[in-house]
């Protein structure tokens, strides 16, 4: 998909972002889910689900399988892919997700507790001098250099190949090495230390399945790891809603799917408001 535009941009495809997408349908509203690959999800690990009214005695692969054939009857698109940046334009919301960008007039935030990963020391300050979350965006600006991959999502090793291709020098460190980060560097990154050792680099690749949600969009108030939201869903940040875990405890299906219902109805609401 080469991006596109949509009344509202859905970012996370577990049970509130699905939930949202469907009320959002339901009112007419354009609109698409984005997220990663929802085997990885912890609902798709879950081995049975007693407490959700109706549809007790499923495994979580069931249930979500279930929600997921929800959206495709209703003809919604589900794009499988990692947001890495949000950048609010002309009272619209360009979002940034691998090698497209999409559009929308209002997002909403359901891409549960993965959103509370934290920055590195130096992370958030060299973002863009020398920090990335993508490596097809980015790769070619350090051809031919030494960067670091920081492999902490399934998808890294083949983003680590990607690099290689392209001829940058690089660095690999897994989920389980990369411990005690920390982003060297003061205008732009000059090097990486890992466990007490210190590596001279041009970039670091933070591959994450998802980026805190505070550094996705700056500006975004949270608490303890959770988005702040208001009865309606609604964040710090103007057109931007949140719903499910991502927005604290307790982690419950039926507490996410309602969430995702309000959340959207929200959105609809701010978008009518904001036509043209």
């Amino acid at each position: 998909m080469d991006g596109s535009a949509f009344d509202i941009l859905i970012l996370g495809a577990g049970p509130a972002g699905i939930s949202a997408a469907l009320t959002a349908r339901a009112r007419g509203r354009s609109v698409a889910v984005l997220g990663s690959d929802p085997m990885r999800s912890a609902l798709a690990r879950a081995e049975r689900i007693d407490n959700y009214p109706g549809l007790s005695g499923m495994s979580g692969w069931d249930m979500l399988a279930a929600m997921l054939g929800d959206l495709e009857r209703q003809g919604i698109p589900r794009i499988t892919g990692r947001a890495t940046a949000v950048m609010p334009f002309h009272g619209r919301f360009m979002v940034s997700a691998e090698r497209d960008v999409y559009e929308a007039g209002a997002l909403i935030l359901a891409a549960g507790t993965q959103q509370a990963a934290r920055p590195y020391p130096g992370e958030t300050k060299l973002l863009g001098r020398g920090v990335s979350y993508c490596a097809t965006c980015d790769g070619m600006l350090y051809r031919g250099r030494r960067v670091a991959v920081l492999g902490l999502s399934a998808g890294s090793e083949a983003d680590r190949d990607f690099l290689k291709s392209i001829g940058c020098q690089v660095l690999y460190f897994t989920g389980t090495q990369a411990k005690n980060i920390e982003i060297q560097g003061e205008e732009k990154v000059t090097g990486l230390w890992v466990n007490g050792e210190e590596y001279a680099v041009d970039g670091v690749f933070v591959l994450r399945d998802a980026v805190a949600a505070d550094v996705l969009l700056p500006g975004l108030d949270m608490s303890d790891g959770h988005i702040t939201v208001g009865p309606d869903m609604a964040t710090s940040v103007p057109g931007v809603f949140a719903a499910g875990d991502c927005t604290g405890r307790p982690y419950q299906i039926a507490r996410a799917v309602g969430q995702g219902n309000i959340a959207a109805l929200a959105a609809d609401r701010y978008v009518k408001e904001h036509e043209k």
